[in-house]
């Protein structure tokens, strides 16, 4: 794919640019919306080939292949009125809007492929759940880190419900920090040394040799002192609060 449109510019929509764009000579041409106007413009003046154009239409008219990456309750005003021609192909990337949903707002014929892309694809290493899968869409995520096709909207929904967990994971380092600071850590220090513990977690992640419960085994040395905390505090009842949490963002997602 040759020429891209992106209709919303936010958080994903300028990850997406990034990955394809930075530090790379052979990056397509790149439609942006005006919505997210500031962040398209930065984007335009970073990169060669990345036009910020004056309305969604002239988004569509120019690419082939437009991510809709708009917040969910903006997409019927973000969308209104759009004609997508049936050899176009859309990505749906908004969370809890399937596409049979897209598909009676947009009015289209085009092949509709829902994904989940994480900001970390403008790093171009990270696996892009897709359904159904496509070979245009699969290979455009491919060159940022990877794709995943799944089976079903059923399936889909299940690993979009675990992009939620993410900023939970980061206020869980931050109060790793904030413990050691109340203990006389200075903030900075704290913070600097729960970064590198979790950068060395996040490397032995890599190893996909190992399953995930090896991996923990791995760092854990009987009655020591990760066993202690996780057998203290990720208690049963703690793992059966989560999966009530990721069965009702679940449910949410599927209505």
């Amino acid at each position: 794919m040759k020429r891209i449109g992106i209709i919303g510019v936010g958080e994903i929509g300028r990850a997406i640019v990034t990955g394809l764009c930075d530090g790379t000579d052979e990056s397509p041409e790149v439609f942006l919306s005006p919505r997210g106007a500031r962040a398209a413009a930065e984007l335009s003046e970073r990169f060669e080939g990345v036009r910020v154009c004056t309305d969604n239409q002239e988004v569509v008219d120019h690419s082939e292949m437009i991510v809709i990456a708009v917040r969910r309750h903006d997409r019927h005003e973000a969308l209104a009125g759009l004609e997508v021609d049936d050899g176009t192909i859309v990505v749906n990337v908004m969370a809890g809007v399937g596409n049979d949903d897209l598909r009676r707002t947009l009015r289209t014929g085009a092949p509709l492929v829902r994904a989940i892309p994480l900001p970390t694809i403008r790093e171009r290493r990270s696996v892009t759940v897709v359904h159904p899968s496509h070979p245009a869409v699969d290979s455009f995520f491919a060159r940022m880190g990877g794709a995943l096709p799944v089976a079903d909207e059923a399936a889909f929904d299940v690993l979009s419900a675990l992009t939620g967990t993410l900023t939970t994971h980061y206020a869980y380092l931050a109060t790793l920090a904030s413990w050691a600071a109340g203990h006389g850590i200075a903030p900075g220090d704290a913070e600097r040394y729960v970064r590198g513990l979790f950068q060395g977690v996040g490397r032995s992640l890599g190893d996909e040799t190992r399953s995930l419960d090896e991996l923990a085994a791995d760092h854990e040395t009987p009655n020591g002192s990760n066993e202690r905390i996780r057998t203290t505090w990720f208690d049963p009842a703690n793992s059966q609060a989560l999966t009530t949490t990721l069965d009702d963002l679940l449910a949410d997602l599927t209505t």
